[in-house]
């Protein structure tokens, strides 16, 4: 009897849940055939990793006697599940309503060509974003230590990948694979973001960088740093106007600093201490540091000493 009822009652949950899937929620679309594939397009990342750092990364299913054999089977592998993945995306948002799908098919097939096309572009910043870390870290043992087991240059090498889509117009892979790369890491690059070469992220846990963010040659960004819009409330409104800022040439910015908004451009050869907040341009070749710092020292006897933290006279001061 208690059976019964138990199974009356399950049957009644499972009623008012998919009763609830009827309510044209936006989370409602059933559909899951028809959309990109989170852990497909993870599985993309990690083989793109195999072509964009040979030697470093290889699928070990493959018995390697002949390297280049088996870096055909991984590029056209990848071109093959790309391509899929591009197809469902164009009909992702509705935003290619206008195209049917033999014309999906055919934009999805030249935008990987198109895409396959930047890789050597690709390599090309990697390599100056690796020898920019064994420059900028004198704890860099080697260039396979950076390789295999920085997260920076990770999140960067995802965000390169990712941002040669974006400019493709490719609607949500970038983003699944840029966020990707921000669970791994705690570093999140949106693929809009413009970032020259030679980027060097130092330890980078929790940063952030926005979708309009230019950032030029030779720029090095620690922990904690947000490269960020001054405010959202516009919310859609604000959709493709430039929101943050522009960062010039041979830039330093030390942990848990914030810089806020699209009008705001950090000039070139300029220092950003640690935890300042600033919101208006900053001219080039300058120091920047927080004033007055104050550290208190407190005994068991509850005893308190302050002492103020002195900085350079030269130095730029922002409160």
């Amino acid at each position: 009897m208690n059976g019964i009822i138990r199974e009356a009652e399950i049957e009644n949950i499972v009623e008012t849940v998919i009763a609830d899937f009827k309510e044209n929620k936006v989370i409602d679309a059933v559909n899951i055939f028809n959309k990109p594939d989170k852990a497909e397009v993870t599985l993309l990342v990690e083989n793109l990793l195999r072509i964009i750092y040979p030697g470093y990364f290889r699928d070990r299913t493959y018995k390697i006697y002949n390297p280049n054999n088996s870096f055909a089977i991984t590029i056209e592998d990848i071109f093959y599940h790309l391509n899929k993945q591009v197809t469902l995306a164009l009909d992702f948002c509705n935003t290619r309503d206008d195209l049917s799908k033999e014309k999906r098919a055919e934009e999805s097939y030249k935008i990987c060509k198109s895409f396959f096309g930047t890789i050597p572009k690709i390599r090309e910043y990697i390599e100056t974003d690796v020898l920019a870390a064994f420059d900028g870290d004198p704890a860099a043992g080697c260039f396979a230590e950076i390789i295999l087991a920085y997260p920076g240059l990770f999140a960067t090498t995802v965000y390169r990948i990712a941002h040669e889509l974006y400019k493709l117009q490719v609607p949500v892979l970038p983003r699944l694979m840029t966020e990707y790369a921000h669970s791994q890491t705690g570093i999140d690059i949106h693929p809009g973001a413009t970032i020259d070469k030679y980027f060097f992220i130092d330890h980078g846990t929790g940063i952030v960088i926005g979708e309009t963010a230019v950032i030029g040659r030779n720029v090095k960004v620690y922990q904690g740093v947000t490269i960020g819009a001054l405010s959202t409330r516009g919310g859609q409104k604000l959709s493709g106007q430039k929101r943050h800022p522009t960062i010039g040439d041979n830039v330093t910015i030390y942990a848990g600093a914030s810089i806020l908004g699209g009008d705001t451009i950090i000039g070139e050869n300029t220092v950003i201490g640690g935890n300042t907040f600033i919101t208006r341009s900053i001219s080039a070749n300058t120091i920047v540091s927080m004033k007055s710092l104050e550290m208190e020292y407190r005994t068991n006897k509850n005893e308190i000493k302050t002492e103020e933290v002195v900085q350079s006279d030269e130095w730029y001061y922002v409160i």
